[in-house]
């Protein structure tokens, strides 16, 4: 596997494109398009949230019909969210408007909206927005990354990443954008993303490459608690890289999810680290537990502590509020028997030994903890099994941000 530059443009036949449509912001690009040469087999996961945007209920239909899709419309600022017939209208009449310019099918369209829950998007900007799309779109890599950038909210910066892999002496490549930065918590978390390939693979494959990884990638990050109303992850494949056909079972399929796998997992880290008001993306690795499911458990319910989040932004090694975390989780341990560590770039610093403070340096603690990248690793001594959860520090910028989102 070779990890390139770039994102939804990488794989072959993908083109996309970015504008500023005056949706809600009015001074950045807030639209963007996928757009694929030839039709794409789809897999998709969406939110667990009971409150579905429109767009959601929009994507899951197209994804379950079977039908394939060539474009991708994305907004960002309003979400389409809690707005009746209204915001249904608005995605059908976003797929005829981009079928019509496209010249596709409008019944396999799919469609992404973030932003504020609640407004009504105005449908005569969308129409304009997918005229400027359809007569910008281009393949190359800097179109990409213009995409990734419109489809931003209150994130900092863009979210991409892409591989190449070598599949039956044709090179595949998996390319995706992401957004994301508050209202990220587990099944799924507050986010869209949007990964293209042009692999040749049954569709059987494709969503049961998708479907187990979400468990280990997306699922496994957290900001701050609140599952969102919009979250959608769309996979689309156009078999433009003529490999022979990727099937469940195989090694071809086994080097196929390994390659999605990192760019899911590279996404989701990069929402994780980009949480509203962060400073640091936070890590928790659970080792030596007897189930994945155990470790994953554990893992979750440390990332997802406040007051672990809250020591993390001010470089305190309070690691008390880690094993009260564990313990609150709902997994079965023995506190007596773990071991607590503190992992960056600075070093690695052991705190904990079998449920008790070890004689270690504050200031050796403080310097690791004041990294952008930061890991707690607690071993429970139980088995060979680990997981991995991802999510950010928690400071003063994070209420800043969404005390006054709406305006």
């Amino acid at each position: 596997m070779e990890i390139i530059k770039g994102g939804v443009t990488a794989a072959k036949g993908f083109q996309a494109a970015a504008a500023a449509a005056g949706i809600k912001y009015a001074d950045r690009t807030d639209m963007a398009m996928i757009y694929s040469e030839k039709p794409c087999k789809t897999a998709g996961t969406i939110t667990s949230n009971i409150v579905k945007a429109a767009p959601v209920k929009w994507d899951r239909a197209v994804v379950e019909s079977g039908v394939k899709s060539q474009a991708v419309i994305v907004n960002s600022g309003i979400a389409n969210a809690c707005t009746g017939e209204e915001g249904e209208r608005i995605c059908r009449e976003t797929a005829e408007k981009a079928a019509e310019v496209l010249g596709i099918d409008k019944e396999g369209v799919l469609i992404g909206s973030t932003g504020v829950i609640g407004m009504q998007i105005p449908m005569e900007r969308v129409r304009a927005g997918i005229e400027k799309l359809s007569a910008g779109l281009d393949a190359d890599l800097e179109h990409g990354n213009e995409a990734a950038r419109a489809i931003m909210t209150t994130d900092t910066r863009e979210k991409e990443a892409a591989v190449q892999i070598e599949i039956g002496g044709k090179i595949v490549t998996i390319g995706g954008m992401a957004k994301g930065s508050g209202m990220i918590h587990p099944n799924m978390c507050t986010m869209l993303a949007f990964v293209t390939t042009d692999a040749a693979i049954s569709r059987k494959a494709l969503k049961k490459a998708l479907s187990e990884d979400v468990k280990d990638t997306y699922n496994m990050i957290s900001v701050d608690g609140d599952t969102s109303t919009n979250d959608t992850l769309l996979l689309l494949a156009n078999g433009m890289a003529k490999n022979e056909k990727i099937r469940c079972g195989t090694a071809e399929y086994e080097k196929f999810a390994k390659a999605l796998h990192y760019v899911n997992e590279t996404l989701a880290k990069k929402m994780a680290g980009d949480g509203e008001g962060a400073t640091a993306l936070f890590e928790a690795k659970v080792i030596g537990a007897s189930t994945k499911e155990q470790a994953k458990t554990l893992a979750k319910s440390i990332v997802c502590s406040n007051l672990t989040k809250a020591a993390v932004a001010g470089h305190d090694a309070n690691w008390g509020r880690i094993l009260c975390a564990m313990g609150y989780s709902g997994a079965e341990f023995d506190p007596e028997k773990v071991d607590l560590y503190l992992e960056s770039r600075a070093g690695k610093l052991q705190l904990v030994r079998d449920g008790s403070a070890v004689d270690y340096s504050e200031e050796q603690a403080t310097e690791i903890l004041s990294q952008p990248e930061v890991t707690a690793i607690a071993d429970i001594k139980e088995g060979e099994a680990a997981a991995a959860a991802w999510g950010c520090d928690l400071t003063h910028g994070y209420i800043d941000i969404n005390a006054d989102y709406r305006s």
